[in-house]
């Protein structure tokens, strides 16, 4: 699959991705990549986020691939069950937060724990670092396994976002046009 053979929806973290944060760069560089915009970035709704996810799909008229990144990806564990599974592709998943170990801010919705560990309904790869704040590697890796992701060791590189140097991420580029180029659809 090729990116403009898709409709890219990018699930920001907590606070929305800044100018810097490779999810923007990549939303201004990949044509068929759209931001699902919430209501509120700082005191994420779980049922708010989700029903947002819930419409872009609806609203999609290609194969859906999410590139989701830290709260985003628990919005999407919890929106899967609500999406037609005909219209998911797959996802990319970056740099999860551990809602169920108390690492997420106060503002954030108690509702958005405990995450799913059914199987994803498409395939993903999640990205995962040995040094974020947000989420041990052992859980990204046991989550990602349960959700039936591949999992890549990032190494020590924080919460792979501009703050930890990934704005541009070139490696993350190349490994999402690696993991969209092995997905087949019918």
């Amino acid at each position: 699959m090729k990116a403009a053979e898709a409709d890219l929806l990018i699930l920001p973290d907590c606070g929305n991705a800044d100018d810097d944060h490779w999810q923007t760069r990549w939303e201004r560089k990949l044509s068929t990549a759209r931001r699902v915009v919430q209501d509120d970035w700082a005191c994420p709704d779980m049922s708010a986020w989700v029903e947002r996810i819930v419409e872009a799909v609806g609203e999609a008229e290609r194969p859906v691939v999410f590139l989701a990144h830290g709260l985003g990806i628990a919005a999407m564990v919890h929106a899967a069950p609500n999406l037609d599974p005909a219209k998911l592709a797959a996802g990319f998943l970056v740099a999860p937060v551990d809602v169920e170990d108390g690492r997420i801010p106060e503002t954030v919705d108690p509702a958005l724990a405990p995450l799913s560990r059914d199987p994803l309904p498409f395939p993903s790869m999640l990205v995962a670092s040995r040094s974020d704040p947000a989420c041990s590697f052992e859980t990204a890796d046991d989550l990602g396994h349960a959700w039936g992701s591949f999992v890549i060791d990032a190494g020590d590189v924080g919460h792979l976002d501009s703050d930890s140097g990934h704005g541009p991420w070139p490696e993350g580029s190349l490994t999402f046009a690696r993991f969209l180029s092995s997905i087949r659809r019918a």
